[in-house]
């Protein structure tokens, strides 16, 4: 990856940017919680897959990832910065690509995944995420 170059400014805001517990991530974990889903958060879903998910259900072998927008390159609201834009292209592209890995080695164990982007409604994510619960518990 090239150097990357930074003020002390820049570098305090994002440190301070969440990797858990985010806004969409909480309003998911209670709409699922009120409707009787239980999970656990932040867990690996893969024994020797060091890439966790943001919810798990084990029994049934979902696995859900908040992604945000600016890390995950969301295709409707990211941005490409101008400052260290060679470091940030190849961060975020890697994220990408480990996204896609991620995936694929957890349908070839047999689980799914499912991707939330941190814009999306919270009330219709845990539809679509209630609804692959189900269908992968009753078979």
């Amino acid at each position: 990856m090239p150097a990357l170059e930074t003020n002390p400014k820049t570098s305090a805001r994002m440190s301070k940017q969440r990797s858990r517990d985010t806004d969409i991530e909480i309003a998911l974990r209670k709409i699922l919680h009120a409707a009787g889903f239980r999970y656990r958060v932040h867990r690996r879903p893969l024994k020797g897959v060091r890439r966790e998910a943001d919810i798990v259900f084990g029994p049934a072998r979902v696995a859900v990832f908040v992604d945000g927008c600016y890390w995950h390159g969301c295709p409707e609201h990211a941005t490409w910065p101008k400052t260290n834009a060679g470091f940030w292209r190849e961060k975020i592209e890697k994220n990408r690509t480990r996204d896609r890995d991620t995936d694929a080695r957890l349908a070839e164990a047999g689980w799914a995944s499912i991707r939330i982007w941190e814009h999306d409604s919270a009330a219709e994510a845990a539809e679509r995420i209630a609804a692959l619960v189900r269908e992968r518990r009753t078979g």
